[in-house]
């Protein structure tokens, strides 16, 4: 089944390659989405995929970025139809 979730990160989590690492990590999964900086400071994920691949590729983002993310909060949302994985400016 689908699923689409939006991630919202705080913490130090601009200015240290937070959206980068997750382009790189969004190469290992068949997921689909985007991940961009918000002027709040945060940074917001969203992810479309299968649930299993979904969640483990967020488990991934949370594991590299472990030491910035100070908190993250988790959103179910409708399906995008996003074609791949990409860096929102």
């Amino acid at each position: 089944m689908i699923v689409c979730k939006l991630v919202r990160y705080s913490g130090r989590v601009q200015g240290v390659g937070f959206r980068y690492a997750t382009l790189h990590l969004a190469k290992a999964f068949p997921v689909t989405g985007y991940v961009r900086n918000l002027g709040s400071g945060d940074v917001e994920l969203v992810a479309e995929g299968e649930g299993a691949d979904v969640q483990a590729f967020l488990d991934a983002v949370a594991n590299r970025m472990a030491g910035y993310i100070d908190q993250q909060t988790v959103l179910e949302k409708p399906e995008q139809g996003f074609h791949d994985f990409r860096i929102r400016h």
